[in-house]
């Protein structure tokens, strides 16, 4: 598995340190305060406090090692800026850095980041996306138009099999993955909980009340099938 250096762990540094490692990822991650350093050393493989700014302070940390770079320093720019130039310099060939404004993130490429990512704005998007379509739970934009989102069953659909609806060709969306919760029993009788799996989708598959369809397509596409079921 590739190695990770997360820098910055405000909420969201902190949130992608521990999700990493908690999938089993190697993650080195840094913030200039002991605080938070400390906070996330028992769920990555280290955690280190120093100023990223510091040229000589973020070799000595190892993370020349990392395959991955991911820079989520929040207001401080000229500090997100130069550590993403300094990781640049170190070698490192992907690096993920968080930008607050367009201007920011141009600056940003121009000193190596590989990808400028907006995590209010992002967030905004697929909130947004959640109001206009209620049935959505989960709204992704892949770029060049293509689309990734989480549909619950509609109750049109419950009791009936998956090629009934043939959505491919009457909509132009594929569903690639079907979330299911079930009920599993625990050793003792008495006890169970729920539990969900995923399933590949084929044509005899029976749509059952609480499925959330993964589907993806052109954006216009899904917006299209959304609109259909509401």
């Amino acid at each position: 598995m590739r190695q990770f250096a997360i820098i910055g762990l405000g909420r969201f540094g902190f949130k992608v340190a521990e999700v990493l490692a908690k999938k089993g990822a190697s993650v080195i991650a840094i913030d200039r305060r002991q605080d938070l350093v400390e906070k996330i050393s028992d769920f990555v493989t280290k955690a280190i406090q120093i100023d990223s700014a510091n040229e000589e302070a973020l070799i000595a940390s190892g993370i020349k090692d990392a395959d991955v770079a991911i820079i989520s320093i929040g207001e401080n720019i000229e500090s997100s800026i130069l550590t993403t130039a300094l990781v640049k310099n170190i070698g490192i060939n992907e690096i993920i850095s968080r930008a607050c404004t367009s201007l920011h993130a141009q600056i940003l490429k121009m000193v190596g980041a590989t990808r400028v990512i907006f995590p209010e704005e992002d967030m905004g998007v697929r909130v947004a996306n959640s109001v206009l379509s209620p049935g959505t739970l989960e709204y992704l934009e892949l770029g060049a138009d293509y689309t990734l989102a989480e549909i619950e069953a509609k109750k049109e659909w419950i009791g009936s099999t998956i090629n009934v609806w043939d959505v491919k060709n009457k909509f132009g969306v594929n569903v690639v993955i079907i979330k299911r919760k079930i009920v599993e029993t625990m050793e003792k009788a008495e006890e169970a909980k729920e539990k969900e799996i995923k399933v590949l989708p084929t044509t005899n598959y029976k749509i059952e009340e609480g499925d959330v369809f993964i589907i993806l397509g052109d954006k216009k596409d899904i917006e299209i099938f959304e609109r259909k079921w509401k």
